[in-house]
């Protein structure tokens, strides 16, 4: 029986290493716009690497449904229909892109309806590619890949990230949070400022878990694959099922470790991605030029 969905799999890896070319970005790419807040970052070079993807899998696939940041903003929210959908994030990462921070990422995802079928998430500036299909594991590069094996959470290291969102209260509660996981006691919290590279850590077992609330589908959505192809978890914050539009995920090597960590998290509101009314970046982006 066919593989229907080999050819998108092999084109997906194509593409987001040719999109990786960002490491090569000229600096008059790297003038800057805000999009939600201050300190959510666009750059014209986050325009053109979703040019050239979205680009070259219409031109390869067609009518297949696109959801991203480009998309978001001209329908005002993500709906994830049964259509064979493209997920993607052209530069995850945008703030270190800017600041040279060397940990910036393409991720490319695929459902089929409302399933994941497959993650890619380049890392540009190691270059590393990682990838994932349902049922047939991880890798990175052509290296098989497995989580973690401890389930001793004082043993662990979990990665999180403040996000883009200033507000004070929720400022608070995600301090709140990181100081209580600390005191647990867990080796060491960390953060890469990409989601999607954050997962993959989580997925090659350099940390043992992985949790935010406010990401993006487009920031998690290959991830999850590659993490539960390399054997780990993917859930809600609360413990529940993993809702890919509720902008909140937690993955971690084993069930335990994620059960865990969830006691001691401080849950906020965020609007849902398929509710969510985002304003355009690339429009702010062009008449700040």
């Amino acid at each position: 029986m066919a593989d229907p969905w080999l050819e998108a799999y092999n084109f997906a890896i194509e593409i987001a290493k040719k999109a990786g070319e960002i490491r090569r970005a000229s600096e008059s790419e790297i003038k800057i716009s805000t999009k939600s807040s201050t300190v959510d970052l666009v750059t014209a070079t986050d325009v053109r690497v979703e040019k050239i993807i979205i680009g070259a899998l219409k031109e390869k696939f067609g009518d297949d449904v696109f959801i991203g940041e480009e998309s978001a903003s001209k329908k005002g929210a993500c709906i994830l229909t049964d259509e064979p959908t493209w997920i993607i994030d052209p530069v995850d990462g945008t703030t270190n892109f800017v600041h040279g921070f060397p940990f910036v990422a393409v991720s490319i995802a695929f459902a089929v309806n409302k399933e994941l079928e497959f993650g890619v998430v380049y890392s540009c500036f190691e270059d590393k590619l990682y990838k994932g299909r349902k049922g047939q594991g991880a890798y990175c590069d052509e290296e098989s890949i497995q989580v973690s094996d401890n389930k001793d959470i004082k043993k662990s290291v979990i990665i999180s990230e403040f996000g883009t969102d200033r507000d004070r209260s929720k400022v608070k509660k995600i301090c709140s949070t990181m100081e209580r996981i600390l005191l647990i006691p867990v080796h060491g919290i960390r953060g890469t400022g990409t989601a999607a590279t954050n997962m993959c850590m989580v997925a090659r077992g350099s940390v043992e878990a992985f949790f935010e609330i406010g990401i993006h589908c487009w920031d998690v959505a290959a991830g999850a694959v590659i993490v539960q192809e390399a054997g780990g978890v993917v859930c809600d914050v609360n413990g529940g099922p993993f809702d890919l539009m509720s902008r909140r995920m937690m993955c971690a090597n084993h069930a335990d470790i994620a059960n865990r960590v969830i006691k001691e998290i401080e849950i906020f509101p965020s609007d849902r991605d398929d509710h969510l009314h985002i304003v355009n970046p690339y429009q702010a982006f062009k008449l700040l030029l």
